[in-house]
């Protein structure tokens, strides 16, 4: 399994576990999905996502998935991951990312679908799909702006440059920062399940509900990560990350690189 389970009285706590990097693999995203139904079905109040895998919450998708240069294929896996992530806001519980490790692309959007985000010494967290000429897909042009203003937003998206975690406190990108971030962030959670959970919910719904547009900028992003998959900058970005090389960009489908 890709994802562990385990639940200790109103707390769940789902550690990821797909070594070397957890990244977003099909088996991982079902794993997720069924991990969430599981805390669901057991009428958790707070949801711990951790991970198993030393250094790393989770690096991003499965490049593997996106090798092939196929759109529909590609469509069909960020569907997947953005349909999950999703559930996420919605659930009836609240959610803790607990993250000492790197958290980029995929992973860093999977962290602020998540209530609250708690970092520890190790973090790192970025979005860096401008190096293979795409852009976040599963919620990150949405979410990251509404965290830590349209000037951060850009600057970390347009350098794909990953936040060290006092700097990730300062934006707001994430809660806490703490040394032991799995032990803080099951004590916060215990906490939490102890109190008001579904006035909780509402708080963090209204809070939410407060940016407008979210649908609207989610189906924009989704139609802008499409389009780029498909022209010669995504091509070569994708190409370039499996071939271990340094990219370049900016020249027409036709032309010798």
């Amino acid at each position: 399994m890709a994802v562990h389970y385990e639940r200790t009285g109103r707390v769940g706590v789902l550690a990821i576990d797909a070594a070397p990097a957890n990244a977003l693999s099909q088996e991982l995203v079902a794993n997720l999905d069924s991990s969430i139904d599981r805390a669901i079905d057991e009428g958790v109040l707070v949801v711990v996502i951790t991970s198993a895998v030393d250094g790393f919450f989770v690096a991003g998708a499965d490049i593997r998935l996106m090798e092939s240069g196929d759109v529909e294929v590609f469509a069909d896996y960020l569907a997947t991951v953005r349909g999950v992530i999703e559930r996420l806001p919605t659930a009836p519980f609240l959610s803790i990312a607990a993250i000492d490790g790197h958290a980029l692309g995929g992973g860093l959007e999977l962290a602020m679908a998540c209530t609250l985000r708690v970092a520890g010494p190790r973090a790192r967290l970025g979005v860096p799909e401008v190096k293979l000429g795409l852009l976040p897909g599963a919620g990150g042009t949405q979410r990251l702006p509404r965290l830590v203003g349209r000037a951060a937003a850009l600057d970390l998206t347009m350098t794909g440059r990953s936040a060290e975690p006092e700097e990730a406190l300062s934006l707001g990108l994430v809660d806490r920062v703490v040394d032991d971030a799995v032990g803080e962030s099951e004590e916060w959670a215990h906490e939490l399940a102890q109190g008001p959970v579904e006035a909780y919910r509402e708080i963090a719904r209204c809070i939410d509900a407060a940016m407008p547009g979210f649908d609207d900028g989610m189906a924009l992003e989704l139609d802008a990560v499409s389009r780029l998959f498909g022209t010669p900058d995504g091509r070569e970005g994708l190409s370039a990350f499996m071939e271990k090389r340094r990219p370049v960009f900016g020249r027409g489908a036709g032309e010798d690189r």
